[in-house]
């Protein structure tokens, strides 16, 4: 079966319409998880096998892993920094196998399910026994990531170049919606958790293990709809499929150096996105344990994000329309640097503030975040599409290392957040130094594309 670039508008949309499902699906579990309810409640579960016996402390006694003393305040930073390395070696085998596969969508879903139910093991986090979250939420990370890889190459099968930063944008923003609508649910189980006759630490596990659920459950529809697609434009490998997978992947990365343009943004995206994915991820820590900020009022402002965000999706979509996903890309890159050097400047307990800087994080969050995946698939070479994004995905949402081990690091060397959050914002210069060395037009036609009209300009 041949892809649906060249097929009639109408045929496309309903492709594009199934494939935006799985960033519904996949969505609530990077929110309500990753960037909301696992570390703050791992770091109470890790204190207290630690010894710190106040929930509210900031823990930095440690707690051994692999021999390895560790603050508890850490763990959470430390745990994300070692799904990423473990990363970068399962996802470039993936993505080889996935460019060689003729059952993409079922691909995306069997990495799903895996860790949907990896996910749903979070529900045991309780007590001082942080060692079955450790495994669930590395694991986890780890098989969501292969999923991805799955993901976005069918976005090219689906999509002609002119198309993909509205695809994407749209996917971006439905993602935001269903990841909201979830974590609005947890907060009212959270919020009535005396209403429903159980603990406040039953109202978190509860919210852990729903993510896993709809994780699951949503990506059904895309499995459902989608319709496979025959591999295109793939050297031919000698071997079984690993072993073909094995051997397209070293292949592709020797012919990596003939696409300049499309290092330089792997390299940018590898800076830019671990500074937000670290933002993301120790939002909550930050905001808990280093303003006191209520678990309440943190979740509530992060549900703000995800509607905010929405929004933001949308309308970035709108700028690259008229700009050029690179422009805009770039012009949120220096806006991340504005909420970073913000972030370190508010007032402990200053709630109002707070939700000031989470709608100023939301717009920009969505944009960049969909636009980064629409450019890149402008820089692969066709047939390539699973291997150069299991490249991208590594520094993807929810895998960034770069980012949350210095965050950890100084956490430890510092004893504070603040010092912390603030050391993020050498990621973002790095990556806008990067994107000014881009030529997105010279990118996209040396990867054999065809030249978006508003990238042209």
């Amino acid at each position: 079966m041949s892809g649906f670039a060249d097929l009639a508008p109408l045929r496309r949309r309903s492709q594009q319409r199934a494939w935006n499902w799985y960033d519904w699906a996949n969505s609530a579990y990077y929110t309500t998880v990753l960037s909301v309810l696992f570390a703050p409640y791992m770091i109470t579960v890790a204190g207290r096998a630690a010894g710190c016996t106040d929930p509210d402390e900031t823990c930095d006694r440690t707690v051994s892993v692999l021999g390895l003393h560790l603050a508890a305040g850490s763990l959470p930073a430390y745990l994300t920094s070692f799904a990423t390395i473990a990363s970068a070696f399962v996802l470039p085998v993936v993505g080889a196998f996935v460019d060689r596969s003729p059952r993409k969508k079922w691909n995306m879903a069997g990495f799903a399910f895996a860790g949907s139910a990896c996910c749903m093991l979070l529900f045991w986090l309780r007590g001082d026994q942080w060692q079955i979250g450790a495994f669930a939420v590395v694991s986890s990370s780890i098989l969501g990531g292969c999923s991805l890889v799955a993901y976005y190459a069918i976005l090219v099968d689906i999509s002609t170049e002119a198309e993909r930063d509205a695809v994407s944008s749209r996917g971006w923003a439905f993602g935001y919606l269903g990841g909201g609508l979830l974590l609005a649910i947890n907060l009212g189980v959270f919020l009535g958790h005396s209403a429903l006759g159980i603990g406040s630490g039953l109202a978190v596990r509860l919210s852990l293990l729903s993510a896993g659920v709809w994780w699951a459950g949503f990506t059904l529809i895309p499995l459902l709809r989608l319709r496979d697609v025959a591999p295109q434009d793939v050297v031919a490998v000698q071997g079984g499929l690993w072993a073909r997978s094995f051997g397209q992947l070293a292949t592709t990365l020797r012919e990596m150096r003939a696409y300049p343009m499309t290092l330089t943004f792997l390299g940018a995206y590898l800076f830019y996105n671990d500074g937000i994915q670290t933002v993301i991820a120790e939002a909550s820590t930050y905001g808990a344990k280093q303003l006191h900020i209520a678990q309440t009022v943190l979740i509530a402002t992060i549900l703000l994000i995800q509607f905010v965000a929405f929004g933001g999706a949308l309308f970035f979509g709108r700028l690259a329309a008229r700009y050029g996903g690179y422009r805009a890309i770039l012009g949120g890159t220096f806006a991340w640097m504005v909420v970073v050097v913000a972030a370190i400047a508010l007032p402990e307990r200053n709630v109002p503030l707070f939700m000031v800087l989470a709608v100023a994080i939301g717009v920009v969050l969505g944009g960049t975040q969909a636009l980064s995946r629409s450019f890149f698939s402008l820089l692969i070479p066709r047939g390539r599409e699973g291997e150069y994004f299991s490249l991208y995905n590594a520094c993807e949402r929810g895998t960034s290392w770069f980012g949350t081990l210095l965050f950890g690091v100084v956490f430890q060397v510092t004893g504070s957040y603040r010092p912390a959050i603030f050391a993020l914002i050498v990621f973002f210069v790095l990556g806008a130094a990067l994107l000014l060395r881009l030529d997105p037009r010279r990118g996209v036609e040396e990867a054999g594309n065809r030249v978006p009209a508003a990238l042209a300009r």
